[in-house]
């Protein structure tokens, strides 16, 4: 394998491994001894570093070493991008899992918006988003890194509800009850027009700006 490509995959596991370790396991411990505050500061500190690791591993690594899916792959992205953009939009309104005075009564209420799909949003939009980079097929260096975020989103996700429940205790398992793990697609017709207009929004704009960034049209502007 290409040095750069070990390199990435260090780099990825790095900021995967130490996102999981301190959120999960090392977290009551490291608060314990360093308080919460500065606690924060070093996991913000950590993760900043293994994410340039990320950064630089990825840039330094072939840019078009697979066949990629053509058209057909490319189609296949751009409908899963749209779902990923508006569960990511509705993930800020209401949502319990943020670390905010109202979580408690917000994980009593009935779910609204994209709840009603899943009570992890944010993290099926980043899921959902990096399959939409896996099914590209483009390089190693985006299917490794994709990979990756796909597995933080998702495993995170199943911890994200067991340390709530161990911090929320009841109202999280309602919470629970109430709703969904997996997304639920009937749930899309009842988001609301909020998270379909914010996350049209989103769609165009990210799809748009893959073109200065990566160099490559994304999404509709692949056609038009």
């Amino acid at each position: 394998m290409d040095p750069a490509l070990i390199a990435l995959v260090a780099a990825n596991s790095a900021f995967v491994g130490t996102h999981f370790a301190m959120s999960h396991p090392l977290r009551a411990p490291l608060v314990a001894l360093l308080g919460e505050q500065l606690f924060q500061l070093v996991y913000s500190i950590v993760s900043l570093v293994t994410f340039a690791g990320i950064y630089f591993a990825f840039v330094a690594s072939p840019v078009a070493d697979l066949p990629g899916s053509g058209e057909i792959g490319w189609a296949i992205a751009t409908l899963l991008s749209l779902p990923a953009m508006i569960l990511l939009a509705g993930s800020f309104i209401g949502n319990p899992a943020l670390p905010t005075p109202m979580a408690k009564d917000q994980a009593r209420a009935a779910p609204r918006g994209v709840f009603t799909i899943t009570r992890h949003p944010m993290m099926w939009g980043f899921a959902l988003w990096a399959l939409s980079h896996i099914v590209i097929h483009w390089s190693w260096r985006t299917t490794i890194t994709a990979a990756a975020m796909g597995v933080l989103a998702l495993v995170g996700a199943r911890l994200q509800d067991r340390k709530k429940r161990r911090l929320m205790g009841e109202a999280w398992a309602l919470w629970e009850a109430k709703t969904s793990y997996w997304p639920r697609l009937s749930g899309f017709a009842k988001a609301g027009p909020l998270p379909w207009t914010v996350g049209l929004i989103f769609f165009v704009f990210f799809t748009w700006l893959h073109m200065p960034i990566g160099g490559i049209p994304a999404g509709i502007w692949r056609w038009f």
